[in-house]
């Protein structure tokens, strides 16, 4: 996630590269064909760059509010998920009167955070066995659904609590609230990850862009001559610039500096579930990476 209130010239560069070329080329291809071809036999009217801007700002003002939608939904769920697992771990450390047990039960839980983490990423990280026991690591190494099987294993412990009458139903019942608050929250993410965002809004918007490029430039070279290249790249680099900040917005698990900073969240969990159980092995917090972002 972005945490600098300036973002470098550089890095957007960075970012679009590629299109950039792509419209220079398609721009000079333009003002040669336009003043080798086109100019001796009629003059392209500007109502057609004109509807295509249109167009396009409809399409990235579209399909942008989605994507922010969609990151907006995920940081909302993390942001539930932090709240729930200080519940959870507070509900255990005072309603379990065994502390070992309390202890095993708050571990475990972050060792869920990290697989959730993992399984949103798609990246192999086997951070989240640091908090398992033995046991624990056998039972979940059978499941595909890693973060799934460790709730799992969390309601068995909880209900053999009730069963040898070391929580009352009341304290059953406050636990295993928040057990259900973060399988929802863990299906929220799961369906969000899952859930395509449709390809047909992105591609047209990148089709009208090129198109809006070739016109636009076919358009003011017949007044601006061979400077017609880079007024054409540089009204291009706007749209394509916005309409590929609103895209990184779409993955919101993906590593990357738009996405959510699910390292820096999951360190804080870990943090502060620590931190009340007393422990004095206390991870530091994820740093910024150039003080411009932090994953």
């Amino acid at each position: 996630m972005l945490i600098a209130q300036n973002i470098k010239l550089s890095r957007v560069l960075l970012d679009t590269w590629k299109v950039d070329v792509i419209m220079i080329i398609s721009c000079t291809a333009a003002y040669f064909v336009r003043e080798y071809l086109i100019s001796y036999h009629f003059q392209i009217s500007t109502i057609i760059p004109t509807v295509l801007g249109t167009a396009i700002a409809f399409f990235i003002g579209f399909n942008n509010n989605q994507a922010y939608d969609r990151w907006w939904e995920a940081r909302k769920i993390w942001g539930a998920i932090v709240n729930d697992s200080r519940s959870l771990a507070r509900n255990l450390i005072n309603f379990v009167e065994d502390e070992e047990t309390a202890k095993r039960m708050v571990c475990r839980h972050i060792s869920f955070i990290y697989a959730l983490k993992a399984n949103l990423r798609n990246t192999v990280d086997e951070i989240y066995t640091k908090y398992l026991t033995e046991f624990d690591k056998l039972e979940v190494g059978k499941h595909s659904n890693k973060h799934n099987a460790i709730l799992n294993i969390q309601a068995m412990e909880l209900q053999k609590l009730y069963k040898e009458n070391k929580i009352d139903g009341f304290k059953f019942m406050e636990i295993n609230e928040m057990l259900v608050k973060l399988t929802d929250s863990m299906g929220g993410c799961e369906r969000i990850k899952n859930t395509i965002f449709p390809t047909t809004y992105s591609y047209l918007t990148k089709v009208f862009i090129w198109l809006f490029v070739v016109t636009f430039t076919l358009v003011i070279s017949q007044d601006m001559g061979y400077w017609s290249i880079f007024m054409g790249w540089l009204i291009g680099f706007v749209f394509v610039s916005t309409q590929i900040n609103g895209m990184r917005l779409v993955n919101p698990f993906n590593i990357n500096a738009s996405g959510l900073p699910l390292n820096n969240i999951a360190r804080t969990i870990e943090i502060n579930l620590l931190q009340m159980l007393n422990e004095e092995d206390i991870p530091e917090p994820v740093r910024p990476i150039n003080d411009e972002y932090i994953l």
